[in-house]
């Protein structure tokens, strides 16, 4: 399955593993290798001394090794095989998963016959601890399902269920990781399967109305958002939709004072607020954005203050309206709105 796998280990008993062996099978793009051999640090090492790339420690528990090798846009893991293949593959999630094909002589190794599941179109624990032992695996089922088109078994979905309350055990990071990958659809499935109420999320139609991960997440997970360790980025997107109210109509004015409150992501705000019809809308408001403003801040005769940020809201918004349309129209109304604040 990789060459530069074979070239290093090849006279030795080390394994390809997991995902890439059933993406593989399934004729799916492989984009990283898990490996398991008896001496994993030596071999990332001189994997990397061959082929470049950066050689770490990737658990220090279990002595995993991993190189990052940027030329092949690509992950090799090195685990540990202390007691077998057979031992190793009954220790993962589901059957699919537990294939091995031994390195230099392409032998495969399915001793619960993940390819039947895998023309079966079916995800099958290992083992009935599968979920109890490491909890993300709950969310990875029915990530699996939702990408590659599978349905669990009865049992598999019954040993889920029973222990749902574990899916907030796992650290958030990870948590997120699947979240990500999820469509409209696998959130569906997170709430049939009994996960997505102990996340803190909620299903209504706006999940979806853009295809979108971060969107979906806000749909998803509103206010609870922010329980997850998200980027101070996606924080500022979810408040911008958390916050955003639908416009009044589609006149000028209203979309301009939308937009004001939302870009650049009003239209993913449109969306969240129910209001996507107005899209077209937002759309022509952009195309017609004036390259330069009528006039700036220093150019108002005004004192320093938070009044000169007022006043040239107020000026772009009546010239999105229509209302002026000229410096001397805006430094007429910055006057007016100068005496009227002086006034107050």
């Amino acid at each position: 399955m990789d060459e530069r796998v074979s070239e290093i280990l090849g006279d030795e008993e080390a394994w390809i593993v997991g995902g890439a062996v059933r993406d593989e099978l399934l004729g799916r793009p492989v984009l990283d290798l898990d490996v398991a051999c008896h001496a994993p640090r030596e071999a990332a090492v001189r994997y990397a001394r061959r082929f470049g790339g950066v050689a770490f420690p990737l658990s220090e528990r279990h002595g995993a090794w991993r190189v990052a090798d940027p030329d092949a846009d690509q992950t090799v893991d090195f685990t540990p095989l202390p007691s077998g293949i057979e031992a190793d593959l009954a220790s993962r999630d589901f059957a699919f998963n537990a294939i091995a094909v031994r390195v230099g002589s392409g032998d495969i190794c399915d001793p619960h016959d993940g390819k039947g599941d895998l023309d079966a179109a079916r995800i099958r624990a290992v083992s009935d601890s599968v979920f109890v032992e490491d909890p993300l695996r709950l969310l990875r089922a029915v990530r699996l399902e939702d990408e590659l088109g599978f349905r669990m078994d009865e049992h598999t979905e019954e040993l889920l269920r029973a222990a749902r309350a574990l899916v907030t055990e796992p650290a958030g990071e990870r948590i997120l990781g699947e979240l990500r990958r999820l469509s409209p659809a696998g959130y569906r499935r997170l709430d049939d399967v009994g996960l997505l109420e102990p996340l803190g999320g909620r299903l209504d139609g706006s999940v979806d109305m853009r295809d979108d991960p971060d969107y979906r997440l806000v749909a998803v997970f509103r206010e609870h958002l922010t329980s997850l360790p998200i980027s101070n980025e996606l924080r500022r997107y979810a408040t911008t939709l958390l916050r955003a109210r639908k416009p009044d109509d589609a006149s000028a004015r209203a979309i301009h004072r939308f937009r004001r409150g939302t870009e650049p992501w009003a239209l993913d705000a449109l969306a969240f607020v129910g209001a996507a019809e107005l899209s077209t809308a937002v759309e022509a408001s952009r195309r017609e954005d004036p390259s330069e403003p009528l006039v700036r801040g220093d150019e108002l005769g005004i004192p320093p203050g938070p009044a000169i940020g007022r006043i040239l809201a107020v000026i772009a918004e009546e010239r999105a309206a229509g209302t002026i349309s000229t410096r001397e129209d805006a430094l007429a109304l910055a006057r007016s709105l100068a005496t009227a604040e002086a006034a107050s």
